[in-house]
């Protein structure tokens, strides 16, 4: 029998299961008897709004025509694109309340025709509380059944937790667990049977949302994506501060878009040629031993170098210092993302995403500001507070892997947001926890992408299709050995490069073009 939820209970579960049959016996006699469902026998779309579950409000329930869908605010081009292309689909709307301070919102789109039998759940991003109709329409168009939740909170801003811990909780998890069971007791009640196969999608927060997932709810997904997952949430909102606290008040250590470029430049020269190719891309960031000292000015030199302030800048943002309550490094930024740092260090969105968990989350003191932050005391604040809320650092997925789950994860190795040093090393936790390296590459790939900056973009192959492979290792036990990554300028695909399974590296033959994956085999350093 399938394991229950945490967060539901036997005899709430039993009725959200009495309400699905009910629904669809009422549209589907036939398929609530067990037979085979016809395409004709789906229920009605608006009959989904009688649709009785626990802590649920069915607010909205409609058909939407082919190309009708446009989402809130101003329509242009992109939005046209987007959703002009999508089929018609059953569009459920609903208010989940799993605690008296909860208002969860949640959209659950399911194809009229076509359906390929599946669902997938799409991820948030920072503190954003908002649907996210672009991801659903991506899995839509693909035949998916979709939902999305705002996470239980609107707006891009930690505000909503001051003074409700309730509402933390339902960000930090309870709404992804809440949306599953109500998306595919809606999917049920619509199609007459349940999803064949269930799968999240996310990066960054949607990154950290599919970690949790796997930790806390592992009988929800078949198959995981967490893309350059924020899991460590408060050490990275602390290490962020680390490095924003004394540039911000001295403006003399900051580095500047030029002496930005500077310091890759130095970086492309020492460690760009360590995959077998010199192609503007640090193959291998974590073996890259650069130190930006090379750079620091001689005496009388005014240009084209970096004063011993800005020295210790550079070294700080590649540092990582530990954390003094769990003894784990804060993991700091890698060599080859000197072009998507800031005057201020980090990126704006990692330094604004920081600022907001200290001053709401932490200490729940809306006139917090960076200058009162203190590493060695604040990070352990952080970390004791959240108490596993949003952090998603469990290292132990056994039992998501004892029930069959598979787990890509991926990171772009040039990602300014994120370090994609903390994917590597929850990966390697994850072995040590499991304790079976076989068992953990049986179940869960990391593929790091050179050159890649934050869920995409940057200076190497950053295009690829997660969904597709992860499709085939559910499906048919086909598991990923490389992906395929395309590197796209002015419309046409200029590269391509084969991203491989943590540790392996994508190294160069010999012979053969160096913009084409063929000419590379993954190896491991």
């Amino acid at each position: 029998m399938r394991r229950l939820p945490t967060f539901i209970t036997a005899t709430a579960a039993a009725a959200a299961l009495a309400a699905v049959a009910t629904v669809a016996a009422t549209a589907n006699p036939e398929a609530a008897g067990g037979a085979a469902q016809s395409a004709g026998g789906m229920a009605s779309c608006d009959s989904l709004m009688s649709l009785a579950l626990p802590n649920t409000t069915i607010t909205g329930a409609n058909l939407v025509e082919a190309g009708a869908f446009a989402p809130p605010g101003p329509q242009n081009d992109r939005t046209r694109a987007t959703y002009g292309g999508l089929p018609s689909f059953c569009r459920v709307e609903a208010t989940l309340t799993p605690s008296d301070d909860s208002d969860i919102k949640v959209e659950v789109w399911m194809p009229e025709a076509d359906w390929n039998g599946k669902y997938q759940a799409v991820g948030n991003g920072a503190f954003t509380g908002s649907i996210r109709h672009n991801s659903m329409a991506a899995a839509l168009a693909r035949g998916y059944a979709s939902s999305s939740t705002d996470t239980g909170h609107e707006g891009n801003t930690a505000s909503f937790g001051l003074g409700h811990p309730e509402k933390v909780i339902d960000f930090g998890y309870r709404s992804i667990g809440e949306m599953t069971v109500m998306a595919k007791a809606a999917v049920e009640a619509y199609y007459g049977r349940a999803p064949e196969y269930t799968y999240w999608n996310g990066c960054s927060a949607g990154g950290r949302q599919a970690l949790k997932a796997a930790q806390r709810y592992p009988e929800h997904f078949d198959g995981i994506i967490a893309g350059a997952p924020g899991n460590d949430w408060t050490g990275r909102a602390g290490g962020a501060l680390r490095v924003a606290k004394p540039l911000e008040a001295n403006e003399a250590a900051r580095l500047t878009a030029d002496l930005r470029e500077l310091v890759h430049g130095a970086v492309l020269e020492a460690c760009d040629a360590g995959d077998g190719v010199t192609d503007g891309v640090v193959g291998d960031p974590e073996g890259c031993d650069f130190d930006p000292a090379v750079l620091q000015c001689a005496d009388g030199q005014g240009e084209g170098c970096l004063s011993s302030a800005q020295v210790n800048t550079a070294r700080m943002l590649y540092s990582s210092p530990e954390n003094p309550r769990s003894g784990r490094p804060i993991t700091g930024l890698l060599p080859g993302s000197e072009l998507g740092w800031t005057d201020l260090g980090w990126t704006r969105s990692a330094r604004a995403t920081g600022l907001e968990q200290f001053r709401y989350l932490t200490f729940a003191d809306p006139e917090w500001t960076v200058d009162q932050f203190n590493f060695e005391t604040d990070i352990v604040r952080a970390e004791e507070v959240d108490n596993d809320t949003l952090n998603a650092l469990d290292p132990d997925l056994k039992p998501f892997f004892d029930r069959g789950g598979r787990l890509i994860s991926y990171h772009g190795w040039a990602d300014p947001q994120i370090s994609p040093a903390n994917a590597t090393q929850y990966y390697r936790r994850v072995v040590d926890a499991v304790g079976d390296a076989d068992e953990v590459h049986d179940h869960y790939r990391l593929f790091m992408a050179p050159g890649m900056g934050h869920c995409g973009g940057g200076a190497g192959p950053s295009q690829f299709d997660m969904v597709t492979a992860l499709e085939a290792w559910v499906e048919r036990g086909e598991a990923p050995d490389s992906i395929l990554a395309s590197r796209v300028r002015d419309g046409a695909v200029d590269r391509t490069r084969p991203l491989c399974p943590y540790p392996q590296q994508a190294v160069y033959t010999g012979s053969g073009s160096t913009d084409d994956a063929a000419s590379f085999v993954c190896r491991a350093p």
